[in-house]
């Protein structure tokens, strides 16, 4: 590996409302399924503290489900609502606290989509059509007042959040899951206020969501909103294929509420709109940042070769050189950048970054998804 360049623009400070972090760099959410029975334990306490510990600017919990039927597609994904994995969260964020860390829940409802594992829930999933993606029906329609439980459910967990002192919170509507059913034409069929041709139409129920959390935030308190173009059902789908619907879809959601747009690609290099400004453009984060004015934060295979999908199919991944996030960030593309596969398999990685301890790296090894590093 290429020795790596000056990283000074990962470690600058930044501010936004009641959040103060040391750094630029964000722990993403990555379902880690360690939680029996919905709890998390001492271990996943102890996971996130090495992370805090060391210096991680911000860390984002894998996925966590809100209090619905059928809301996680397997069995050791951890809830968001209950005395018991409420209590266990308050644990994580003491302990992540204690080491001088940032920490925001990521809220979670997983749609029709289905697990890795065969595991399946023991009531029918919920979704806008009944649709696990195009052509693949899984479930039943959400009804409408199921809609309105569900949209209480995320502003009770986002409340619950508060209340346990997390820094943030945010709302997963990316990669196929029930909100992003929601934005997707292939996933929502609804004739209802929930459907319609376009995406600004399909993004109410989201915007619905995040104006209902931002009131159980109150207004001081973050709230990021994860969104990608592909979904785990098609990588190559595509919800806005110009700046214009971007727009559409996005400064819906920010006037609803969003601080942040949490705007995950695979490849986070990879212009959004090469058409538009060249092989070198701006990326979804960028796009996202030039047409909405919030802050993003992007992600999508930082620091390692191949990318995170390839993990799932047993797939080791070497270190690569940081020259093109440097670049980017230093150009202030987008202002935080979220490291997966890096961080989940070695914990100081954002330590040897700073240090310059590039030979100290490690490869990812998809055996760090079956235990907590």
């Amino acid at each position: 590996m290429q020795a790596s360049p000056n990283t000074d623009s990962l470690f600058q400070p930044f501010a936004l409302k009641s959040l103060q972090l040391k750094n630029r760099i964000v722990m993403a959410p990555m379902t880690r399924s360690f939680s029996p029975g919905g709890v998390p334990g001492a271990n996943v306490a102890d996971y996130y503290r090495r992370r805090a510990e060391s210096d991680v600017g911000l860390i984002l919990s894998e996925g966590t489900v809100i209090d619905r039927p059928a809301s996680r597609n397997e069995a050791g994904i951890p809830f968001f609502h209950g005395t018991e994995a409420l209590a266990g969260w308050a644990h994580v964020i003491d302990a992540v606290h204690e080491a001088g860390g940032k920490m925001g829940p990521q809220i979670w409802h997983t749609g029709a989509t289905r697990g890795m594992s065969g595991w399946t829930p023991d009531t029918r999933v919920e979704s806008p059509s009944g649709l696990n993606g195009p052509g693949d029906p899984n479930g039943v329609a959400i009804s409408d007042e199921d809609i309105a439980d569900t949209i209480a459910a995320f502003a009770s967990a986002a409340a619950d959040a508060r209340r346990l002192g997390f820094d943030v919170v945010e709302l997963h509507g990316a990669h196929g899951y029930l909100i992003d059913q929601f934005f997707w034409e292939a996933t929502n069929l609804r004739t209802d206020r929930y459907g319609g041709a376009t995406l600004k139409e399909r993004a109410r129920f989201a915007a619905e969501i995040v104006a209902a959390t931002r009131v159980a935030l109150g207004p001081d308190m973050p709230l990021i909103l994860r969104l990608s173009q592909w979904k785990q059902q098609d990588y190559k789908a595509r919800l806005a294929t110009t700046p214009d619907e971007m727009a559409d879809w996005l400064l819906p959601l920010k006037e609803a509420g969003v601080d942040i747009f949490h705007c995950s690609q695979r490849r986070f290099w990879e212009p959004e709109f090469p058409e538009i400004d060249g092989a070198e453009g701006l990326n979804f984060a960028g796009w996202a940042k030039k047409l909405t004015g919030a802050a993003t934060i992007s992600v999508g295979s930082v620091g390692l070769s191949g990318e995170f999908l390839a993990a799932f199919g047993g797939q080791t991944s070497s270190p690569v050189g940081l020259d093109a996030l440097v670049k980017r960030m230093e150009a202030e593309e987008f202002d935080l950048i979220a490291v997966g596969r890096a961080i989940l398999g070695d914990p100081h990685w954002v330590t040897k970054i700073k240090t310059g301890e590039t030979d100290a790296l490690k490869s990812f090894d998809p055996a760090s998804l079956a235990e907590l590093v």
